[in-house]
């Protein structure tokens, strides 16, 4: 039997038990009609703003498969390049339109029995874990089954890189406009509370959750197990084959291993008595990081007859958990970062902006540096050698799953909160909501911090590989001109994606204010609930906007690495790469932390104080508002870019050298 058909048969598994859960969501009964018309405004606006957007990656997709064809003239690269690009939306896609029909069900559920509400959102969160690691794996084996060759799957982890930063970005974009627009024009300026039916943004806002927070950050975690595989495989094709070992097999089996151990995980999860949710949620984490750690060693022992891999594979899942409790003291309500940054708030927006700066900057150190032990650790631990460091790298992703699974959580529960507090919920159900929203604050601001170190060490490998291919060692760089151009130019590069990114979040931002201004001015019966708001309006104006400012910034990393390569060849193009993955590293997890911790300072003022409405809270507010672009759009996109860029360079490798 073809040793490839045991991922194949794990990723049809995952396909298998993601169609369980999405059944046992879409079957339970809501009886109340309110719920159920909120449900679907916010469904067919994440539908309507997901088809919009899924047609301009597919058209830039076919105009990029064109080129590919025209200069490789293979057409296993143009057929894995589309499978790429196909198979990241769909994971999405899925994962989202699940995920708006468990938030009615967990809103609905949270009513009768708060236990079945958390079950009902995990597993809805589930579905997302399960596309996004079961498509990845089922993709990547069935075409390396079939070409027997990885480098035609480069493209296969170019285009699922492509398709992610156009999901993030133009996500994140439309998440994040929809989010400010609604908190300027409504709870600063008319001082009405967060998802109050008045606000003619509250829907585009609950929308948001669904495209950026789910869709975008599934197709994000997609393209970074996808690219790990296809890394993993190239590197050992040049480093295993010579041993007379399969180069293929190994990633792909400890990628059936975190599948299998995700579908544990998942099924597990439920809500003890006596235990809170999150609680319920690290029982689950650690039983499936347990269930990875021993399937890693049977795969390592019976596949590389290596121990040191296993020990590097620790190395990289063990990086993950500690980063976890990083993020969890940045961002913990009750942490020291948080709780100084909501006093600072008393004393103006100024101080609050400010002292969390000083935090964001700082918080970068200690990611980056676990990530840094974790190389030497697994390089020296090998006898040094590089795919040690690919061990490590694909052990940063065994989890994946589970992790992706909270994140979804996420959305899931805010919208859940969302629809009940519109909808007039009784005060049990808002507090059981409440309750599971802060358990999703927790797991996707984990997800992020995850991400932002995963994509690290990705880019790490990925520039490894690249070297490999060309014929480049680190240790042989000389400081020349190449190598500080390359540099230079690969560390501005982040910055110039970041500001882009950011301006396309306030010019959409802008818009969405104007019309919630335009709806109050003209219609004033809103604020005294004789008239109904237009919530069309507004979340067709964010899909308008978002979508028109996606394509320039994800040109950006294509074509910089193409021009640099062409032009001023091999050595300036991995010093680019170099410089890219340094400033890439620090950035996002500045990004991340510090909108986090703005996040979390206003939280910490409405749940411990119950200051709305007061001049502290309007500047935790200002904060918060500040934060909300930089943690949930240039972060997560930059993770993606900086993988995109590695990856361009990979693809036009070959072109490279002739």
């Amino acid at each position: 039997m073809d040793p490839y058909f045991a991922p194949i048969f794990t990723g049809l598994l995952a396909m298998a038990v993601m169609a369980y859960l999405a059944y046992s969501i879409v079957r339970e009964p809501v009886e109340d009609e309110h719920m159920l018309s909120i449900a679907s405004s916010i469904e067919e606006g994440a539908k309507a703003f997901i088809g919009r957007q899924y047609r301009t990656i597919i058209l830039f997709s076919l105009l990029i498969s064109t080129v590919l064809w025209i200069f490789t003239g293979d057409p296993r690269y143009v057929g894995s390049f589309l499978s790429g690009v196909f198979l990241s939306l769909l994971s999405a896609y899925i994962g989202m339109v699940i995920a708006v029909k468990a938030n009615v069900r967990t809103a609905y559920a949270a009513i009768s029995s708060p236990s079945k509400a958390f079950s009902t959102a995990f597993r809805g969160g589930g579905v997302m874990g399960l596309s996004v690691t079961g498509l990845s794996l089922l993709g990547v084996s069935i075409l390396v089954m079939v070409f027997r060759d990885p480098a035609p799957l480069v493209a296969f982890g170019f285009g699922s890189s492509l398709s992610a930063l156009f999901a993030q970005l133009g996500g994140g974009i439309f998440t994040k406009a929809a989010d400010i627009g609604a908190d300027l024009a409504g709870k600063i300026e008319q001082k009405i509370p967060e998802d109050d039916p008045r606000n003619p943004a509250v829907i585009a806002d609950q929308v948001g959750d669904n495209v950026g927070d789910c869709a975008g950050r599934g197709s994000d975690l997609f393209e970074s197990i996808s690219d790990d595989y296809v890394t993993a495989m190239l590197l050992g094709s040049l480093l295993l084959h010579p041993l007379g070992r399969d180069s293929a097999l190994f990633p792909l089996a400890l990628g059936a291993v975190g599948v299998s151990s995700t579908i544990i995980g998942i099924l597990i999860t439920r809500r003890w008595r006596g235990i809170k949710p999150m609680a319920s949620f690290n029982i689950s984490l650690i039983v499936t990081v347990v269930l990875c750690s021993i399937g890693a060693f049977i795969s390592s022992i019976l596949l590389l007859g290596d121990l040191g891999i296993f020990y590097s594979v620790l190395s990289g899942m063990a990086t993950m958990l500690i980063i976890g409790l990083v993020s969890q003291h940045y961002l913990g309500l009750e942490r020291s970062p948080v709780r100084n940054v909501a006093k600072a708030s008393e004393y103006g927006a100024a101080i609050n902006i400010i002292t969390g700066l000083s935090y964001a900057l700082q918080s970068p150190f200690i990611p980056i540096l676990l990530v840094l032990l974790s190389v030497l650790f697994s390089y020296y631990i090998t006898g040094g050698s590089l795919y040690g460091i690919v061990g490590a790298n694909l052990g940063t992703d065994l989890a994946t799953g589970i992790i992706m699974s909270g994140d979804a959580f996420g959305p899931i529960s805010d919208n859940a909160a969302g629809i009940a507090e519109m909808a007039g919920g009784g005060r049990k159900s808002l507090e059981a909501l409440s309750e599971l929203d802060s358990m999703g604050n927790t797991t996707k601001a984990y997800t992020k911090a995850f991400a932002a170190a995963s994509g690290a060490f990705s880019a790490v490998v990925i520039l490894v590989t690249f070297n490999e291919m060309i014929g480049v060692r680190l240790e042989a760089f000389s400081i020349g001109p190449s190598f500080i151009v390359g540099v230079l130019l690969g560390g501005v590069l982040p910055f110039l994606f970041s500001s882009y990114a950011i301006g396309a979040t306030a010019r959409t931002a802008y818009r969405v204010v104007e019309e919630v201004r335009r709806q109050f001015r003209e219609l004033p019966g809103i604020l005294e609930w004789r008239d109904r708001p237009d919530y069309s309006r507004c979340v067709d104006i964010a899909t308008r906007f978002a979508l028109s400012q996606m394509p320039l910034p994800g040109l950006l990393g294509v074509v910089a690495p193409v021009i640099v390569g062409l032009l001023l060849g091999k050595y300036a193009l991995s010093a680019m790469l170099l410089g890219g993955l340094a400033s890439s590293s620090i950035l996002s997890p500045f990004f991340t932390f510090g909108g986090g911790i703005w996040d979390n300072a206003k939280k910490h003022i409405e749940v411990e104080f119950w200051m709305k409405g007061t001049p502290t809270h309007a500047a935790a507010v200002t904060g918060d508002t500040v934060g909300d672009p930089l943690k949930d759009v240039a972060g997560p996109s930059l993770n993606i870019f900086m993988k995109l860029m590695n990856m361009t360079a990979l693809l036009i490798a070959p072109i490279i050298i002739s």
